[in-house]
């Protein structure tokens, strides 16, 4: 059973998502929150799987909770399609980036996906990640960096471009073994939580 905090400045919006998710037989609804504050005391109080992030609220905003969030998953649900949220989000831990809009069975799906250890990187959301970098002056590299070996540089690269393991399989004609096995050692060596970390880390070494 995968655990859900939800937090949202609009009550009317964190019952219908707990309605949502209530009625998922694999997941649990532990607590509702209405500022980044009270996001992170309950967080560190119920220990949730997953926590269903706003952006713009009161006291304390999403990015900033994001940010002293370290147990839970953070998906980010936001009205506001703009690169610096993406971005800040990203770069504050979170492991996805969705729209309030996005369809019920996406959102379900996209909890799961966080909950499993994954990251919701869209080509779409990379494209903006991209944007941004090139809007900023030159990062300077990330260490680790040279650990890694060419292969592993390779399957950096894809990932950073919003490639899915599957296609990384097909693209350099390996086993998906072989390509969780490269993702471990990335994660490993870069010292990265999560996927989102390694399309940040590709791009701030330059590597992109």
């Amino acid at each position: 059973m995968t655990s859900v905090l939800i937090v949202d400045d609009q009550a009317l919006l964190r019952a219908s998502f707990r309605l949502l998710v209530g009625n998922e037989p694999d997941l649990t609804v532990v607590g509702e929150a209405g500022t980044g504050a009270e996001a992170v005391s309950l967080a560190s109080s119920l220990q949730p799987d997953v926590v269903l992030m706003d952006i713009r609220m009161p006291e304390m905003d999403g990015i900033e909770a994001t940010k002293l969030l370290s147990g839970p998953r953070v998906l980010v649900l936001t009205t506001f399609d703009l690169d610096e949220y993406v971005f800040g989000a990203l770069r504050a831990g979170a492991s996805g980036f969705l729209l309030k809009d996005t369809p019920p069975a996406e959102l379900l799906a996209a909890i799961r996906v966080v909950a499993a250890g994954e990251s919701l990187l869209s080509p779409t959301v990379t494209r903006r990640l991209i944007r941004e970098f090139v809007r900023q002056p030159s990062a300077p590299a990330v260490k680790g960096l040279e650990v890694l070996t060419e292969r592993e540089k390779e399957v950096l690269l894809l990932i950073a471009r919003g490639l899915s393991n599957a296609e990384i399989m097909a693209r350099l004609h390996v086993s998906t073994g072989t390509v969780k096995t490269h993702i471990g050692n990335l994660l490993s060596k870069l010292h990265a939580r999560d996927r989102a970390q390694l399309v940040i880390a590709a791009y701030e070494s330059g590597l992109v």
